[in-house]
Order: structure tokens, then sequence, then C-alpha cells
């Protein structure tokens, strides 16, 4: 997301790079396609271990709700390294910084392909996480300078593609990986795509001197409190159910660390001369409400991507890949609408569009609070398709929003604060998951096993008929433990689409903060 002047994504700018040129290069649109393949390997590996997830959890010994970190960990990662990635391309140069990243996510992606055990495979994850993030802004770095803004809107829509469908893809791409070869291939994948990457880097970028002086002006007390307080914060909330919140030592001494961070973190908005992240652009109203949303709709786009495809394995009995295939239906209507977008942002009221984005993802979770144990994959299937369009309107107006509510010189801060908040959303989803899956699935058990008394001639004749079925009593008691437990689990994922719902609609009247775009005007690019 950038400002129509000179612009990058994610928190950098394009001072300090070459002007573009009056017209672009075959070099300049390889380096253009490397940042997009590069934004595509990113986007792609946040969401394509959500549909393999329960192969997974299975193969490296982790529980249902542990395995959410599988997803959590990468995000967090990111958003560490988004409101960084300007800075740190100053400091090494942009190819340069781009081959380390590259390469030390290739590495990191070796790993996780090869681990065996949970704190393996989350190790792998962070660092995935870390130079994934990085390769994800400086793609619209290399639009900016490479091209010329005649061009530009090119570039934007191949980056612009990648960003979107990328999360949705993902459950697909790994799902047919591991059903056809082995979940480990979902990683190995990025082998074969990190080589090509470098070598388009090797040839269309040039090489830049780094700038070393640039770590002396550093925000580190920023820096630090944003990795303390955000890492802090996701930890406790995942780990706070099974550790009995602050009843455990653990807890406490993390919950102290992560305020400790948010401590670090506003501070450094005073002490430092560029605070790693600028809080005060929230005082604006309409960035504010514009942070505010997006941090909601992070938690629909990666909440949802997560929980279906939890729901059709568990319940259903579905396969990898026919829950990818699943969630990819909400990718349809993006990639339809996806030419007509210039023109519905010139001609469109922005509180209109992103009303009606949020409005369209509130129905499409409410209809699925309805869930039942006997529901497939084609309950889901309308309510992908309004899920679809509801992101497209509210996620591409919201970038306009955005950036037009700040001026030209703070537009890098804007665009790491909105992607920070996007990816905050996400891992915020992911740990309530894991903390309201343990506590609902508990307590819908109980209620189901309060209401099956002893004493029923119902509930005897039943359990009668079915010893005679299964032949004998202790088979029609882990019969029933079983049904009991997946009515539990599926009025859980029921539960979670309610507070998905009830959260969208509290948020939505914020639309009416924002501020109606420039008559026809053009799109400035996004992420």
């Amino acid at each position: 997301m950038t400002a129509d002047a000179p612009a990058t994504g994610g928190g950098g700018t394009a001072s300090g790079q070459p002007a573009a040129p009056a017209r672009a290069d075959a070099a300049a649109w390889l380096a253009v396609a490397a940042g997009t393949l590069g934004a595509l390997m990113a986007t792609l590996d946040i969401s394509i271990v959500n549909s393999s997830l329960p192969t997974i959890q299975g193969e490296i010994g982790a529980s249902g709700t542990e395995g959410t970190w599988i997803s959590t960990a990468y995000l967090v990662a990111e958003i560490v390294i988004i409101p960084l990635s300007g800075w740190l391309e100053k400091v090494f140069g942009l190819r340069s910084f781009l081959l380390l990243a590259c390469t030390l996510f290739v590495g990191f992606s070796m790993l996780c392909g090869l681990s065996d055990t949970l704190p393996m495979m989350i190790v792998g994850r962070v660092g995935q996480g870390f130079t994934g993030g990085a390769l994800i802004p400086t793609a619209m770095t290399i639009i900016a300078t490479r091209l010329p803004r005649e061009q530009q809107p090119i570039g934007n829509a191949m980056f612009g593609s990648t960003a979107i469908l990328g999360p949705v893809i993902g459950p697909v791409l790994g799902g047919w990986l591991t059903e056809n070869i082995s979940w480990h291939y979902a990683f190995f994948i990025n082998l074969p795509v990190g080589i090509a990457l470098i070598t388009l880097l090797l040839v269309a970028m040039p090489h830049a001197r780094p700038n070393w002086g640039l770590v002396r002006q550093a925000d580190w007390l920023g820096i630090l409190g944003l990795a303390m307080g955000l890492g802090g914060l996701t930890v406790v909330l995942e780990e706070g159910e099974r550790e009995q919140w602050f009843a455990s030592a653990e807890i406490r001494w993390l919950a102290l660390v992560s305020a400790l961070g948010f401590i670090f973190l506003f501070a450094g908005q005073f002490f430092a001369s560029k605070p790693v992240i600028r809080l005060k652009l929230l005082l604006d109203r309409q960035f504010g409400a514009v942070v505010v949303l997006v941090t909601v709709v992070g938690m629909v786009i990666y909440g949802t991507s997560y929980t279906i495809p939890q729901f059709l394995s568990q319940i259903t009995g579905y396969n990898s890949l026919q829950s990818g295939e699943i969630v990819l239906l909400s990718g349809i209507p993006m990639i339809l609408m996806m030419p007509f977008t210039p023109f519905l942002i010139r001609t469109i009221d922005i509180r209109l569009a992103v009303g009606f984005g949020m409005i369209l993802l509130a129905i499409s979770a409410y209809m699925e609070t309805d869930l039942t144990s006997l529901s497939d994959g084609s309950t889901f299937v309308v309510s992908q398709l309004m899920r679809g369009v509801g992101t497209l309107f509210s996620m591409m107006f919201m970038n306009q929003a955005a950036i037009r509510s700040v001026s030209p010189q703070q537009a890098s801060d804007a665009s790491g604060l909105y992607n920070t908040a996007r990816n905050l959303g996400g891992s915020l989803a992911l740990a309530g998951i894991a903390v309201i899956q343990d506590q609902r699935t508990w307590l819908h058990s109980r209620r189901i096993e309060e209401s099956l008394s002893a004493n029923s001639v119902a509930v005897q004749d039943y359990m009668n008929g079915q010893a005679q079925s299964l032949g004998g009593m202790a088979a029609t008691f882990r019969s029933l433990g079983n049904n009991i437990q997946t009515q539990a689990l599926t009025m859980t994922y029921a539960d979670l689409f309610w507070i998905l719902t009830v959260g969208i609609v509290c948020v939505t009247p914020l639309v009416l903060f924002l501020r109606p775009l420039p008559k026809n005007a053009k799109p400035v690019a996004s992420h």
C-alpha cells in the first residue's frame, strides 16, 4: 500500500532508489516478476498448512489446539518484520536484502519440511515468517522504483492478485500435495521456487551499496517492544487456557514480558526520531477506523481459512485437498472482480463499499452458525462465495482509505501499521480459536452429558439397542462418548462463527468515519 508519489509497501519508501525510467525495459519487468513471485511464495505459506494441519499434527505429535501454533508462529513473525522491511532494505540494499530473505526463507522451509516435533516446526515457521514477511512489502518497492507511473497499474494488478489470492490458494495447494505426495512437500516446494526467484534477482536487480550508518538510527526500543509485546501476548493467549492462566508462573512472566514490550513500544514513540510504528497516526479519525476494521477483516480471512478446514476434517471426514477446495471458493469472486476494481473505486462511495463488504462478511459468518454434525462442504459454498465478495470490497477500498488519510510523507508508516494490524487480527483470531475451542468443547460436552440421565427410559432403551448392534456395552459407551464429542465440537465451531458475526457487526458502524475518495481518483498502489 503506497502513495501516488514514489511509493513502497509495508513500511518502506522508495527514497534512495533511482527514479523509475520513462519506459520499463525487460530487466525491469523481470524484477517485477521476481518481486511478485516472492510475495506469492510468502503469502501462500501463510495458509498452505491449514488444510494439512490434522495430518501434520498427527505426525509431529501435536494436539489440535497446539497445532494453531503452526499457523500463528508465521503470522506473529510477519507482524514484527513488516514495519522493519523499509528500513532493512535501506541498510542492506534492496537486492542484497531480498537475496538474504529469500535464501533464509528457503532454508527455514526445508527445516519445516524435515520437522518431526512441534518445537522444530515452530522454529521453522517463525523463521519463515520473519523472512517471508520481508518479501511481501519489498515487492511494492520494486514496482514503484522500476516501472514508470503509467505502467505501475500493471505491476500493481500482478501484485494485488498475489496478495489477496495467496492465502486462499494456499490450502488447496497444501491439500493436493498432502494427499498426492506428502505434507512435507508443502514446504519443499519452496526450494525450486526460491532458486527461480534468486536467479531472477541476480539477473534483473541492480546492486546497491549498504548503508550501515542507519543501524545507529533505528528505533531499537520500539523493535524490542514490538517483539516482546506481540510475541508475549500471543503466547499468553495460546497457552493460557492449558496452563490455567495466571495460576501458572510461566503465564505470569510472559504477561509481564508482554506488558514491558508495549511500554517499550510506546516509549519509542517519544524517544525515537523515526519510530518503528508511528502510533500517533491512529489519532486520525479515518485511519484509526480503518485499522480497527482491517484488524477484524484479518480475523475473518485467517480465522475462516483455518476453521473451515478443521471442521471439514474433524466432523465431515474430508481430506486435505477436499477441505482446501472449499476454502478456494472465496477466491473465485476475487479473481472475477479484480479487473473491475479500479472502476469500482472511482465510482462507488467508499463508505457504501466498505459497509457493503462488512455486511457480506457478517452474513457469511452468520450462515455458518447453524452447523450440524451432518454438515459437509456444500454447507459452505454460498457463504464462501459471499465472503470472497465481501473481502474484496472491504480490503480494496480500505487500502485506498488508509493511504489517503495520511500525507505522502507518512505513507510508509501508514502502510506498516495497516499491514501489521491485518496480520495482528489473524494472529489474535488463531490464538482465540485455540482458547475458545478448549473452553466451549468442554462446556458443551458437560451440558450434553447432563441431559442424558441414567434413569431415563429412553436412554436405557437406546443403550441396550446399541449394545446389541455393537456387540457389547463397552463398545456402546465408546460410541456414545464419540458422539458427544462430535456434537460438542460442532457446537463449538458454530460458536466461533457466532463470535465472528458479532465482532463484524460491532465494528461496521466505523465506516461512517471514512471520507469519500476524490472524484474519479486513480487507485493508489496497495497491499
